[in-house]
């Protein structure tokens, strides 16, 4: 018989659930498109209907190793989400603008 998660963890040391919290909390910030829009409970229909194209190239999207930042920009937007591109170095971080700046290009 399945135990209770709840039940489980109880019996965790501490050491090990704050571990397992980690882990957790890891795997929440790394995940590919496909869990990250099931994680924010958003079927690919109502993706297409927000991207005014068909379920099947939502599929496809969500499939792409490589694609265009401004698709990757429509799709976490349809996500209720912002897309923001960071490059990391050792002496610090810098947010990359420059294709904001084309996006607002195209809508005007």
């Amino acid at each position: 018989m399945a135990k209770p998660y709840g039940a489980l963890r109880a019996k965790m040391a501490p050491e090990a659930r704050v571990k397992a919290e980690e882990q957790t909390q890891q795997l929440l910030r790394e995940m590919p498109l496909q869990e990250l829009r099931q994680a924010r409970k958003v079927s690919q229909e109502q993706m297409a209907k927000s991207l005014h194209t068909r379920q099947s190239n939502i599929s496809r999207i969500e499939k792409r190793a490589d694609m265009y930042i401004s698709t990757l920009r429509n799709v976490i937007k349809a996500m209720g989400g912002d897309l923001e591109i960071v490059a990391r170095f050792p002496d610090g971080n810098v947010r990359i603008n420059q294709f904001e700046e084309l996006d607002e290009a195209i809508k005007a």
